[in-house]
């Protein structure tokens, strides 16, 4: 009854505008006038639905050199070639309709210009929009070819998921009846681990602040426990790498949920790197290592080669914070099944199953690619084992590597998933457009990956915070949306029943494009 009343009690964050900091928003369309012909007339600011006309207007009074109108952060997004309205009206012809140039080299094939474009509006407004998709990408696969049969049914309503009548999407992190807390969070999701020197530290204060207002978790990454980050330690995860960068007994005391990090999905069987020039003193001080120096984490922890070695790791833990849950983090070789159960025995509260497609732009794109198993595919082994082994009420699953959606965090929950880490939607949504240079200390000209203290002061932790707010509010109004559509009541709901069969539980509610009869 504690339980239930706790999460009827939390409020959801206000909905704060956070506009982009962006000199020019990137949108799909842009428009091209021809100042010879322009006579300023205003037709076009009449008939403009989003007062890119009135722009218009400005721009020939103020004679701006360039041929090329840019909508600036003030500005709605142009409609473009729906639209055309501009176009049409004006009576010299001096206006033309384009595709926008830095739209079509903007992402890739996962992270297409759409979903990126669809979560900055997410985060600036709280809300998903009907100009860009932002359920999925064009990767050919995984979630991209998944979706739920009402999806199939109809088109999916921008107004149905504002008007969805709220529902329960809580769940609970420890089932395992051991005398530790059941701690609850009311969204299914919390945030992936990123280390200080993969990320800035005013990142890593942003993504703090948005936990603590959402009541759910952040994770150090294994880059070590920033002082910056104890006001919100009640939300912050510690995590334990395999290269033990910052980590000690009390940074281990602090944190209400432990992670030990025993593979990446993105790079297993490579271990965590961080290059010199990302190693600044600042970094290295709290990682306790020499300046300027090449970190490489070993693989696997050197003290862990059984079973019986990974009981004795997940007990010291226990034993150090007899308070905290202990999460696992794996990723998922062949026998993932296997490795679940292990976790289990060895006395794990939570288990990540980290996928591949996860990570960082400095992740090898030879290993996100060709190692891991995606996590599409592994949570419906782990959850089918472990059903099998009866014991899957006691394990919490989160998956991580490649969700970056509402609807992929709800997809992998009816994959058998509890939850979700969500680790690259947060720095999509503090600006990051996927250029890939995260590897280097001066790589990420968005101000997110890097150590560069001037590059770093591009992000505001306070603005940063109220966009990953805004964009979880969106997620919330899209879980609403699909619980209501499948008559269901809450999100844990969603998640397979304890029944092996794969038609059996909440699989049958999603649909293979590829299988199609």
């Amino acid at each position: 009854m504690k339980m239930i009343q706790s999460r009827l009690a939390f409020k959801v964050p206000e909905v704060k505008p956070a506009v982009s900091k962006e000199p020019f928003r990137i949108g799909k369309f842009e428009v091209l006038l021809d100042r010879s012909k322009c006579t300023a007339c205003g037709l076009c600011a009449q008939v403009c639905p989003t007062y890119i006309g009135s722009a218009i207007v400005e721009y020939e009074a103020f004679k701006k050199p360039s041929g090329i109108l840019r909508v600036t952060n003030a500005r709605a997004m142009c409609e473009g070639l729906v639209c055309r309205k501009c176009v049409e009206s004006c009576p010299t012809k001096a206006l033309t309709v384009r595709i926008n140039p830095q739209y079509l080299i903007l992402g890739d094939k996962r992270w297409t210009a759409d979903l990126i474009l669809s979560t900055w509006e997410q985060a600036e407004s709280g809300k998903p929009s009907g100009r860009y998709e932002y359920r999925v990408g064009d990767s050919g696969g995984g979630f991209d070819k998944i979706r739920f049969d009402f999806e199939l049914e109809e088109e999916v309503s921008i107004n149905e998921i504002f008007e969805a009548e709220d529902r329960d999407t809580s769940i609970v992190l420890n089932r395992r009846r051991d005398g530790r807390p059941e701690i609850s969070i009311p969204i299914p999701v919390y945030s992936a681990d990123m280390s200080f020197g993969s990320i800035s530290l005013r990142v890593m204060v942003a993504r703090a602040i948005a936990a603590k207002a959402w009541n759910t978790f952040t994770s150090t990454g294994e880059g070590g426990y920033p002082n910056e980050l104890i006001p919100f330690k009640d939300h912050v995860i510690t995590q334990v790498a395999t290269g033990h960068f910052g980590v000690n007994a009390e940074t281990v005391k602090r944190a209400r949920i432990v992670c030990l990090k025993y593979a990446q999905g993105a790079k297993p069987g490579l271990g965590g790197h961080l290059l010199a020039d990302k190693v600044t003193p600042k970094v290295a001080e709290i990682r306790e290592v020499v300046p300027y120096i090449s970190l490489f984490s070993p693989f696997p922890f050197h003290n862990v080669y059984s079973v019986e070695d990974h009981y004795r790791h997940v007990q010291l833990i226990k034993d150090i914070n007899p308070k905290a849950l202990v999460s696992v983090k794996v990723s998922t070789p062949i026998d993932v099944d296997m490795v679940a159960i292990g976790s289990y025995y060895a006395g794990a509260n939570i288990l990540q199953v980290d996928g591949g497609f996860g990570g960082t732009g400095a992740a090898p794109d030879i290993a996100k690619k060709n190692i891991a198993m995606p996590i599409e595919y592994a949570i419906p082994m782990v959850h089918n084992y472990l059903v099998r082994e009866g014991v899957r009420d006691e394990m919490v699953i989160m998956a991580s590597g490649g969700i970056r959606t509402a609807f992929d965090v709800a997809k992998i929950i009816a994959l058998g998933a509890d939850g979700a880490v969500i680790g690259t939607s947060e720095l999509v949504a503090l600006g990051c457009k996927r250029c890939g240079n995260c590897e280097r200390g001066r790589g990420c000209p968005s101000g997110i990956a890097t150590t560069d203290p001037a590059l770093s002061l591009l992000i505001d932790p306070e603005w940063g915070a109220q966009r990953i707010i805004n964009m979880y509010c969106s997620w919330k109004k899209q879980w609403n949306y699909i619980l209501s559509k499948l008559g269901l009541s809450s999100i844990r709901e969603l998640r397979p029943k304890n029944e092996v069969k794969f038609r059996k539980g909440r699989f049958n509610h999603l649909v293979h494009l590829d299988h199609l009869r």
